[in-house]
């Protein structure tokens, strides 16, 4: 596919490939027209047109139509190797073969053109229908930690200090604290999606202690759950790993918040980290109802929710997920864990991989 969108963007590329697969088919069937005869020639380079029509543009596609004309002309219809036809036949035959050729590749033309248009409204009217739910989400989502500072915010200030108490003005200062951080998380996605989609996201890549990424994130999350257990093991062995450290902390980040929306309370949420020679890996499991089967190839699409799931979330969080593993060249993959034991997630990142005491040797 890469292949062919490289061919397709460059005009001489679709010139010399017209011209090639024409020449191509006509020799071979200069030396079996005595047996197949020069009728099943001209189905045949036919055919050739119509497939060319099929992948390139109008110009290259008119001149393999072209070409195949004269060629039929010049080697298959008496007397050959001359551009000139003996019977009112044949002179028939060869108009008929020109203009269905040509016609062939025009009409194709347009029902590409028509095709590309129609697929052209279709993603424009889902853009627009995906952008809508992000606004949606959104609104419930930034409405809710907005109103939470400005309460806040408002009480500390019409009420004297001395009328409240140190434990509710920590109460309140917590409150805007954890939803300064929410707000900051949804930032944080929205401009993680603006880098995506710009197609200009390049990985910094630094040595990266995951033990300690790990603890990090699970800190952070402890502000938006008690209720849940994350169980980590540290490693005291495990090597340093060449990663983007912010691009890899929004990643297991969104992965743990997403376990935490949609697992019951007191779920266990485990992380592990293992290596091999060339990659990370890192395996996080949960044991909570885990994901409808016939879902999982389209949860990691950006602003994909699962239907019938709580309210909360824009669905972004695991198509970032993707998108920041693959920069790194990794791969992710969801699967049920037997026995509708939960979800777990595997990532699989290629990256170089170093002792602690080999990089102070540096």
């Amino acid at each position: 596919m890469a292949l062919l969108k490289k061919i397709k963007s460059k005009k001489q590329y679709q010139y010399i490939i017209s011209i090639g697969l024409i020449v191509a088919i006509a020799i071979p069937c200069f030396f079996l027209e005595k047996f197949i005869g020069n009728k099943v020639v001209a189905l045949i380079l036919l055919l050739a047109v119509s497939i060319l029509a099929m992948l390139f543009d109008i110009l290259p596609v008119l001149t393999s139509a072209v070409l195949s004309a004269l060629i039929w002309n010049f080697f298959f219809i008496p007397p050959i190797y001359q551009f000139n036809i003996g019977t009112p036949e044949d002179v028939l035959l060869f108009m008929m073969y020109f203009a269905i050729a040509t016609l062939n590749a025009v009409l194709t033309s347009r029902i590409k053109k028509a095709d590309q248009k129609i697929k052209e409204k279709e993603e424009r009217e889902k853009t627009i229908k995906l952008y809508n739910t992000l606004l949606n989400s959104l609104s419930h989502e930034l409405r809710t930690p907005i109103a939470t500072i400005i309460g806040a915010v408002d009480t500390l200030k019409e009420t004297s200090s001395s009328k409240l108490s140190e434990e509710n003005q920590a109460v309140l200062l917590s409150e805007i604290n954890i939803a300064g951080i929410r707000l900051n998380r949804q930032v944080e996605n929205l401009l993680g999606m603006s880098r995506l989609e710009s197609g200009f996201i390049k990985p910094k890549l630094d040595w990266c202690d995951m033990n300690e990424l790990v603890h990090k994130v699970i800190r952070d999350l402890s502000i938006d759950s008690d209720r849940h257990h994350f169980i980590f093991k540290m490693q005291d062995h495990l090597p340093l790993f060449k990663l983007d450290r912010g691009l890899m902390e929004q990643v297991l980040f969104n992965i743990l918040h997403n376990a935490i929306l949609y697992t019951p309370p007191n779920t266990n949420v485990e992380i592990q980290i293992n290596h091999n020679e060339t990659s990370c890996v890192i395996n996080i499991t949960d044991n909570g109802p885990g994901f409808p089967e016939n879902k999982l190839e389209h949860v990691f699409e950006k602003f994909y929710r699962i239907p019938n799931t709580k309210t909360g979330g824009t669905g972004l969080g695991l198509s970032i997920v993707r998108g920041f593993i693959e920069a790194h060249n990794g791969t992710v993959r969801l699967e049920n864990r037997t026995g509708n034991q939960g979800a777990r997630f595997t990532i699989i990142i290629p990256t170089e991989i170093s002792c602690i005491d080999e990089i102070n040797n540096e």
